[in-house]
């Protein structure tokens, strides 16, 4: 064989860093090691990988081709040493949440995937929709789990569960005694939204076809306990999925409002790259998602 692996996490990490420095830095080497490697790497197979300009380096359509090989194998090698280290262990898992299910869901899957294989290193990201979703594309994650469908030639997306966004304010509201809300109503109100680029602003926006324009939006958070305790406040109604607000709802600190007409239902997806080997680890994963009430 030409090339080593050690070369192949070189090419790698200066295709996510852009960069020699920062790339050496990564994996723990000296600046003057890691262009060495990378620059045999290359004369091998007499061939270029980057641009350069500058220090800045950047994957060329050859480089572009041979990313996401490459990741695959090493995630493969990285695979067998774990297995010949310890026979059943799954390996480190790097997951990406959206926010609703980075708060609200996948710390009970942390839990149980972590109790069967104790040592296990598991990295959770929490970021909204647009962010997950980029990280996977560029493998810096192995997995998504997003809000609403997301569509990339490159990614596949795995339906996993349902949910839907609730309507709801605080108790002295005055839409509060309300049995259902007309779009009138909605037009009226004063809104606490999610920020744009996240899975439930999407949604949100999806159900409110022909209104978005002349909605009164106050204030748009990124994390929903901020929305929870705005709306608490009386500052205004909001719109979030039913899975982050059981616990204020059914201890009567929030109050959900009925809206028969609009369409709040939405699918929870894994979104994974394509050329991405699906190793036992994420198996693993994904079958204990399945399994969360």
């Amino acid at each position: 064989m030409r090339y080593t692996l050690r070369q192949l996490e070189v090419f790698l990490a200066c295709a996510h860093h852009e960069n020699v420095s920062r790339a050496a830095e990564s994996l723990s080497m000296s600046q003057s090691a890691a262009s060495a490697a990378l620059k045999e790497f290359e004369q091998q197979f007499e061939l270029r990988l980057f641009e350069r300009t500058g220090k800045r380096l950047r994957l060329n359509e050859l480089g572009r081709q041979l990313w996401p090989r490459a990741e695959q194998l090493l995630e493969r090698a990285e695979e067998l040493e774990q297995t010949l280290a310890s026979h059943l262990d799954l390996g480190r898992l790097k997951i990406g949440a959206t926010l609703t299910i980075g708060n609200y869901l996948a710390a009970s899957v942390m839990a149980r995937y972590m109790e069967e294989q104790p040592g296990t290193r598991v990295e959770l990201e929490v970021a909204n929709t647009s962010a997950i979703t980029e990280r996977v594309l560029n493998f810096e994650l192995d997995l998504g789990l997003i809000e609403g469908e997301f569509n990339h030639p490159d990614l596949e997306m795995i339906p996993w569960r349902s949910d839907e966004l609730v309507v709801f304010c605080a108790p002295a509201h005055p839409l509060a005694k309300r049995k259902r809300l007309t779009d009138h109503d909605l037009l009226k109100a004063t809104w606490i939204t999610r920020e744009s680029g996240s899975g439930t602003r999407q949604t949100f926006e999806r159900a409110m076809t022909g209104l978005l324009p002349n909605l009164h939006i106050l204030l748009e958070l990124q994390h929903t306990e901020a929305i929870k305790r705005a709306v608490e406040t009386g500052l205004g109604i909001s719109c979030l999925s039913r899975v982050s607000l059981a616990d204020a709802l059914k201890r009567g600190s929030l109050i959900e409002l009925p809206v028969p007409q609009r369409d709040f239902h939405r699918e929870f997806y894994f979104a994974l790259h394509r050329q991405k080997y699906r190793s036992t680890g994420i198996e693993r994963w994904m079958e204990l998602c399945n399994t969360i009430g």
